[in-house]
């Protein structure tokens, strides 16, 4: 009833790994983590029928990993299903739960749930719909690691989102948290990147992440450049959205001030950054 992929040759080396399952106790996790993602996916599918043309679950790796997520948390505790008593168990000695992205083999981003040193992808089937819904591998033999810098995000985003990536010379000002604009071959055009994984790589490098891509990058085409400053113009002024000027000079600027370590101003450019419109065509 259930595809199964556990993957890893030394799983059965404890001085690789801190925690061990058995075989037989990574297919019981596997079975009863599917169980969840069908329940997810009735509730989900409806939804988001579709994702660039692509049907359900193709691009919906976030929210499935999401959606799961909360529902474990919710199930872990009270469950007598033996693959969640086996989580519960490595919660309970201590080991990690938390929800991470970031790169899988710099071929896709990735969004998974680590327990302890496991890897766990619950939305494995969102870039080929062929593979198991639900994937368990060691952490250390996974692939998966943090993006560390912004030209691994657009090493990584171009041919995966089928975009062109452009530095952002249209809110110069917003460009040292968010350096990047990108173009999709549809001809959407949007601003970022604006997690929370991308806004620490800029302010935990004090701009100079964002300074380096941005020496870089080519600036955005016309097209692009017009079809925001047309959108800038509808909107309330803010500093970040419509001070102009170089992007560089701004990324100096605020690494001289120390604006790195003020929340409150990384907060504010989030939020001029949310009452832009999430894209444009062009």
């Amino acid at each position: 009833m259930f595809a199964i992929a556990i993957i890893g040759s030394s799983m059965t080396n404890k001085s690789n790994l801190g925690v061990m399952w058995t075989i037989e106790q990574l297919e019981a996790v596997t079975k009863d983590l599917a169980n969840l993602r069908l329940l997810v996916d009735l509730e989900l599918a409806p939804r988001y029928p579709h994702f660039n043309g692509k049907p359900y679950p193709l691009g919906r790796c976030k929210e499935i990993r999401d959606a799961v997520f909360t529902l474990l948390q919710e199930k872990l505790h009270q469950s007598t299903e033996p693959g969640l008593a086996f989580i519960c168990d490595r919660l309970n000695d201590g080991d990690t739960f938390q929800k991470v992205w970031g790169s899988l083999r710099d071929d896709y981003f990735q969004n998974a749930i680590l327990v302890g040193e496991w890897y766990i992808d619950v939305s494995n089937d969102t870039v080929n719909p062929n593979k198991p819904r639900v994937e368990i591998v060691a952490l250390a033999e996974s692939g998966f690691s943090g993006i560390s810098s912004f030209e691994q995000f657009v090493t990584i985003a171009e041919p995966y989102w089928e975009v062109k990536v452009y530095r952002n010379d249209i809110c110069p000002a917003l460009a040292p948290f968010m350096p990047l604009i990108f173009v999709a071959d549809s001809g959407a055009c949007w601003l970022g990147e604006a997690n929370d994984d991308m806004l620490a790589v800029a302010v935990n490098s004090q701009f100079s992440a964002s300074e380096s891509i941005l020496s870089v990058l080519p600036s955005p085409p016309h097209d692009a450049i017009e079809g925001w400053k047309s959108v800038l113009l509808r909107l309330k002024h803010n500093t970040f959205l419509h001070q102009q000027g170089n992007a560089i000079d701004f990324c100096k600027e605020y690494r001289e001030n120390q604006q790195y370590k003020m929340t409150a101003f990384r907060d504010s450019a989030v939020m001029a950054y949310l009452s832009l419109p999430k894209g444009i065509s062009i």
